[in-house]
């Protein structure tokens, strides 16, 4: 059952993308031909205002085939008014931004009501204390709660790591231990860790790690719309980042991952409740927004740099060049895709 519900997640996570596109092309009098959920044979479909809406064979996507463009045939133009191509290129790359907006939009709205939910904060509870420290040598004990640092309020165990690495000089810590309260300074040294790519790198640390208490986040309106915004910030630049590190060989190919890991997550989402699904919908809605703004013709992102070539040289690329970029941008797809389903086997093997 949970593999059903992940295979509908990711199914409504697609339509969403390819929904933008749709309202955007329709909003700028260009006509839709076919708008497909999924790739290949198609399943069901049916004509409702002018354009044939259908669920295709497999499950890897959707696409939206507007009049005038064809990504398996870039030669196919048109220049009726209907059609995509006659349109000006600031109209064409609003419509190519639609469908990565629109996955940035859908990820807000689940952070959103996530928010309302009452999500769930690591607190700021000590766990352990590294032997000779600098938290040690301070005074600091596990189960301390950490209050507040240099005055400001602690809610957070991410707010207290935030304050620990951005410091500067020796902290002044507000801690509550047995229902006592205690103001202890402690002065954080740097110290080499990882991060979460796994690269060495220096921070200041004081020697804690937190106990894994967690507590429910009481948001109300301007709180959760703050919440919503940060989340769906951080998942963006998170997963830039990933593919920066993936890029510059930081992240090793054997961690990229496809369409059943996609799936296989999501279902294990499944089992732990409604917030936790929306939060990895969310996660994976942003993906799908990144990595469709990437400058590799055959996504949005290469659509978007040809029309910002036009737009600069006041001319279009050649139909020479964009059918060989084309071209080699479906094979640099192809290969990720095999390389991510490759690496799935694997995992689901090991």
């Amino acid at each position: 059952m949970s593999w059903i519900v992940a295979l509908a997640v990711l199914s409504v996570l697609i339509f969403i993308h390819e929904l933008g596109h749709y309202s955007a092309a329709r909003f700028f009098g260009v006509y839709v031909e076919v708008f497909s959920i999924g790739f290949g044979k198609k399943l069901l479909s049916f004509q409702w205002i002018g354009t044939q809406w259908q669920i295709s064979a497999i499950p890897l996507g959707g696409y939206v085939k507007m009049k005038g463009q064809d990504d398996l045939d870039p030669t196919a133009l048109s220049r009726d008014n209907d059609s995509y191509n006659s349109k000006k290129p600031w109209q064409r790359i609003i419509i190519l931004l639609a469908g990565p907006l629109a996955n940035f939009a859908l990820a807000w709205v689940l952070f959103y009501a996530i928010a309302l939910g009452g999500p769930q904060a690591l607190s700021p509870v000590i766990g352990n204390v590294v032997k000779d420290s600098p938290a040690a040598l301070a005074g600091l004990q596990k189960g301390d709660i950490i209050l507040s640092v240099n005055g400001e309020k602690i809610r957070e165990w991410n707010e207290l790591s935030d304050a620990i690495k951005s410091s500067v000089g020796t902290l002044t810590l507000h801690v509550e231990r047995k229902n006592n309260l205690h103001l202890l300074s402690v002065t954080p040294k740097i110290s080499e860790t990882q991060n979460i790519f796994k690269e060495n790198i220096q921070r200041r640390m004081v020697g804690i790690a937190p106990a894994g208490v967690t507590h429910t986040m009481e948001l109300n309106a301007i709180g959760a719309l703050k919440y919503a915004s940060e989340e769906t910030y951080n998942s963006s630049l998170l997963i830039f980042q990933s593919v920066q590190k993936l890029l510059t060989g930081v992240v090793p190919a054997k961690e990229v991952g496809g369409v059943v890991s996609i799936v296989q997550i999501t279902a294990d989402a499944t089992s732990y409740g409604w917030m936790s699904l929306f939060f990895f919908a969310a996660l994976i809605s942003v993906n799908l927004g990144v990595l469709n703004l990437l400058p590799i013709p055959a996504l949005d992102g290469g659509h978007i740099m040809f029309n910002l070539y036009e737009m600069i040289r006041r001319r279009p690329p050649s139909e020479a060049v964009i059918t060989q970029l084309t071209i080699g941008g479906w094979v640099l797809l192809l290969g990720l895709m095999s390389l991510g389903l490759y690496n799935d086997i694997t995992r689901l093997m090991q």
